[in-house]
């Protein structure tokens, strides 16, 4: 298989935006001939589109299932989908626990039952300097910390993914990362109306190769820590670790969120979207800058703290 680099891949070679319209509304309108009774637990194309979605055009399926970083397949872009077949996603369990009411494992029906799925167009950009447009399925965040009663403690959630030792997956073989790997978000981002739990994306399950079946998506952050597959939520009060904040001081807990990072090689001004072949300025928070700016008045702490001492 030829990976192709993100300017080498055009919309004439994938799905295309109109044909998957089309079977959006022949879904929805096959999904109001069924009933609902599966909508709880399975995302469909029926999902009603969020208000939070852009109008921007809609990254080819194809792109989004064979280009990507998901470092427990392997480190190319073409990993994940070459070897996503590795990852059983049923049974699936997720734990929740930490500063909450009462610590529940659920199993993925039973997490997923009480929500409605919406679908939401949402720029994704990696920090690479590459870019989509992804049609997500899935629910707010908030709505699952708001049914697990969060204390008055809990300050952070913490996610986990896929980890089993005795039987790992191709990429987690080597010691590239510290295994399972690890993200958080502090409580006001994981509650901001904007994030998501995905579970599905173009209408169907989340392949396996995107973070199959649950992984979070938050629009505003650079792409390299989200999480995927996820099997345990943890509210805490303290700042927990994260898998890169581990790997390396200049990836701190909101090195995903401004652009002002010298310590990186990558340009954060300018990116190329998929598909396209002239770079764009990147907008200031993905673009979602009015919705989010005021989480962050004083821009990263932890830059401004590491400068300090430089000083």
């Amino acid at each position: 298989m030829v990976i192709k680099s993100p300017s080498d891949i055009t919309p004439s070679e994938t799905t295309s935006e109109s044909i998957y319209r089309q079977r959006r509304r022949f879904l929805q309108q096959s999904a109001a001939l069924l009933g609902s009774a599966l909508l709880p637990t399975t995302p469909l194309a029926a999902a009603p589109r969020s208000p939070y979605s852009t109008d921007e055009p809609l990254t080819p399926l194809k792109s989004i299932t064979s280009y990507n970083n998901f470092y427990e397949f392997g480190t190319q872009k073409g990993d994940p989908s070459l070897r996503a077949s590795a990852l059983e996603t049923e049974p699936w369990s997720v734990s929740i626990d930490g500063e909450v009411a009462k610590p529940t494992r659920f199993t993925l029906e039973d997490l997923l039952n009480p929500f409605s799925m919406e679908e939401r167009n949402y720029r994704h950009r990696c920090v690479e300097g590459w870019s989509m447009v992804i049609p997500w399925l899935g629910f707010p965040l908030a709505a699952l910390i708001k049914r697990v009663r969060p204390t008055s403690r809990a300050k952070y959630v913490a996610f986990t993914s896929l980890y089993d030792a005795d039987r790992p997956l191709p990429g987690q073989q080597r010691r590239l990362l510290k295994w399972p790997y690890q993200e958080a978000l502090r409580i006001d981002e994981a509650t901001h109306p904007l994030t998501l739990l995905a579970t599905g994306l173009y209408g169907d399950p989340l392949p396996n190769q995107n973070g199959a079946p649950l992984r979070l998506v938050v629009p505003w952050k650079y792409g390299f820590k989200s999480i995927k597959s996820i099997v345990r939520i943890t509210l805490t009060e303290q700042r927990p670790k994260t898998t890169w904040n581990e790997m390396s001081d200049d990836y701190g807990f909101y090195a995903n969120v401004t652009r002002e990072h010298p310590e990186f090689k990558w340009s954060f001004n300018r990116e190329r979207r998929i598909g396209e072949l002239q770079k764009r300025d990147t907008l200031p928070f993905n673009g979602y800058a009015e919705q989010v700016a005021q989480l962050y008045p004083n821009g990263d702490p932890d830059l401004n703290l590491r400068r300090a001492h430089r000083r």
